[in-house]
């Protein structure tokens, strides 16, 4: 059976294909017969329509484009998508500021995949990069509502000669001329009543900062009100921020950082200094 070497309609060559695929192609409308083909052994290319064995068969004089050619099996996974997941995943330990960068990367690794014509893979990288950047750029201002008062707390321990952590009963009292309004004992996810919607880690109490573990829990959203201190038994019963099972509870460590933390991640947090 005789076959064939064709150009599709981006001008690409496609081969070899045989006279009996080349014919259902036809038949199907997907080559038409103006497509230009060259038959094995020959160096000439010709019109379909000049080919007899396809005459009869002719549906139109303009070839719709070729299917698009699959992704090659050994396609390069582009490396901007890889990126984008990565700084989307930091966001979680950056308060959201990688995420910034994670989603930049994720829409130009999507647009260069798509356009690469099956060299480069790494469009599904790319969409979850890009959807989890999102969603830590969205919690950027929760996360900031924590940082303050954790702020005020190390401007207070800075204030101190021996870098002590305020006293656990009063913490509000010791941080607020630091943290400049009361507003930042506020949560805008919280009850607008409630004067704090933090509280302090209460094994921090007058501690030496230089000699406690950086990743122990310093403050915590809790619903126990002003000069609030204690453990996890006030962490707030029902997460504020998120949505059905996505839903986080805002905890900021020693070290500075803030953390989103799934209810099954509340049991690892280290609470011993």
């Amino acid at each position: 059976m005789a076959t064939y070497t064709i150009i599709g309609n981006d001008q690409k060559q496609y081969g070899s294909v045989t006279e009996e695929q080349l014919g259902q192609w036809l038949a199907e409308g997907r080559v038409g017969a103006q497509t230009k083909v060259q038959a094995e052994g020959s160096a000439e290319w010709k019109s379909l329509s000049e080919i007899p064995a396809f005459a009869g068969l002719m549906k139109s004089s303009t070839p719709p484009p070729l299917p698009s050619a699959a992704p090659a099996a050994n396609a390069k996974t582009n490396a901007m998508a890889v990126t984008s997941l990565v700084l989307g995943i930091l966001g979680l330990f950056t308060c959201g500021l990688t995420a910034l960068f994670g989603l930049i990367c994720g829409i130009i690794a999507m647009v260069k995949v798509k356009n690469s014509g099956g060299k480069l893979s790494g469009s599904g990288l790319a969409l979850a990069g890009t959807i989890v950047s999102g969603i830590f750029l969205f919690m950027l201002p929760i996360y900031a509502a924590m940082l303050l008062p954790a702020l005020a707390v190390r401007i207070y321990s800075n204030g101190n000669t021996n870098h002590f952590f305020p006293p656990a009963a009063t913490w509000c009292d010791a941080i607020k001329t630091f943290a400049g309004n009361e507003k930042v004992f506020k949560c805008a996810a919280a009850n607008a009543a409630s004067r704090c919607d933090y509280a302090f880690n209460a094994k921090l109490d007058g501690l030496d900062e230089s000699k406690v573990d950086p990743q122990t829990v310093e403050i915590f959203e809790s619903d126990a009100g002003w000069n609030a201190s204690g453990g996890p038994e006030l962490m707030v019963a029902n997460a504020r921020h998120g949505r059905g099972t996505r839903t986080v509870f805002l905890v900021a460590f020693v070290d500075g950082h803030v953390e989103a933390a799934t209810s099954s991640r509340l049991n690892m947090l280290r609470w011993n200094p």
